[in-house]
């Protein structure tokens, strides 16, 4: 169950408060009997498994590397081999 900050706007008394969804929003201090606001802060998301990485949604003979060193051969052995012939070209001129 997720867990709420709540600051009275009177008393100023901060607690945090575990609720579930769908628990109404709490509206009365309980040091006070003021009024409750809820505070909101930044939350940590980390994403985890598969489907959150560009490779993961592409079939298995795709031209991106499986890996950042280029283990998979294929599309950086073809494109370095296309490149040579007109390497020497230019640096001859």
């Amino acid at each position: 169950m997720p867990t709420y900050a709540y600051a009275c706007k009177q008393c100023g008394h901060r607690f945090d408060a575990v609720q579930s969804f769908s628990d109404p929003t709490l509206t009365v201090c309980p040091e006070c009997g003021g009024a409750l606001r809820k505070e909101y802060g930044s939350i940590g998301v980390t994403f985890n498994g598969s489907g959150f990485y560009r490779t993961d949604s592409r079939s298995g003979s795709s031209s991106v590397p499986a890996t950042p060193s280029g283990d998979k051969s294929g599309s950086s052995s073809t494109s370095s081999t296309s490149d040579s012939p007109s390497t020497p070209a230019a640096s001859g001129a």
